[in-house]
């Protein structure tokens, strides 16, 4: 029996049952990183408590750039998400609205670097410079360093917006679209810019990372009598320089392209459960165990809840 279309029969039932497949796993994937985002938000909520409960920590210049960082992460990651959802849906915004999201999630990831960079840089006074580390890392300065940060990171999307403005009839603001940084790229210039603020805030960070390694280590082996407390000097330099190949591997989506160029369905996906979810999830979970005050206030907790649970169940 012939179909009148000329297609098989077996050949529509085989694409229709990978369509149901496809859905199924995207619809799992979806709901996994929801999962994940709401424990992270978890953990967030209980790492903020700690932070604004404790005078000590709001006065602390490490303790407020980790913050930042903590809240930047968390918006990327919210932000990642929904461009996600609307891209696997085929969700369509308002330009403007689009853009805005894009602009911000843009940005987010150039702030991490940067953020990184002077959080080193405040390690190295404190280490290096102790008798004037309470002058420079003030918590005015923290704030002010932190708009710095901000500020920098917008430049390259202003410039974008202005050629992205010049590029495109004034109706293309009134169009509906799927939010995705392709939408918005008209010509090359837009993607040399993009690439060349990456590329300026990775370098930085890592030489800003890579200076204050070896600073603080030959300070510090020359002050300290114990190589303990050398090697613990050392060991925050070499956290910043683990969090940063975290936040490069979100480049690593061009990477498996190349090889998975026959399942694009799937890209997305891998892109953002490996190369932008995973590396935030574990740079935050190591920097919040690592450090005494937010371990120790989590341990308490965890403590205080076990006791309560037990007596009950033992009744």
């Amino acid at each position: 029996m012939v179909i009148s279309n000329g297609i098989p029969p077996n050949i529509t039932k085989v694409s229709a049952w990978d369509s149901i497949n496809m859905e199924v796993l995207r619809t799992t994937i979806t709901s996994s990183m929801f999962t994940c985002i709401f424990f992270f938000l978890l953990f967030m909520a209980a790492m903020l408590t700690i932070f604004f409960t404790n005078s000590v920590a709001r006065e602390t210049t490490r303790y407020i750039l980790f913050i930042h960082m903590l809240i930047n992460d968390a918006a990327y990651l919210c932000l990642a998400l929904l461009l996600f959802v609307c891209f696997a849906y085929q969700v369509t915004f308002p330009v403007p609205v689009c853009y805005l999201i894009v602009t911000l999630s843009s940005t987010t990831i150039k702030v991490t670097p940067y953020n990184l960079a002077v959080m080193s840089l405040e390690r190295y006074v404190a280490i290096c410079f102790p008798l004037r580390h309470g002058e420079f890392c003030t918590v005015p300065r923290t704030f002010l360093a932190i708009a710095l940060v901000w500020t920098i990171c917008l430049i390259p999307n202003v410039a974008d917006f202005i050629i992205l403005c010049s590029s495109v009839n004034k109706r293309f603001f009134l169009l509906y679209a799927i939010c995705s940084r392709s939408t918005f790229t008209i010509i090359p210039m837009q993607e040399v810019i993009r690439i060349f603020a990456y590329v300026l805030a990775f370098s930085l960070t890592g030489l800003v990372i890579l200076f204050t390694y070896i600073r603080i280590t030959l300070i510090a082996l020359r002050i300290f009598s114990k190589k303990e407390s050398a090697s613990k000097a050392a060991k925050t330099m070499m956290l910043h320089a683990v969090q940063l190949m975290l936040c490069m591997s979100t480049f690593g989506y061009s990477i498996v392209e190349l090889f998975t160029k026959d399942n694009l369905v799937l890209l997305p996906s891998i892109n953002f459960c490996f190369f932008m979810c995973l590396p935030r999830f574990i740079s935050i979970f190591i920097y919040g165990a690592r450090d005494e005050l937010f371990f120790g206030y989590l341990k308490r907790c965890f403590v205080r809840s076990a006791s309560k649970i037990v007596p009950s169940s033992a009744t």
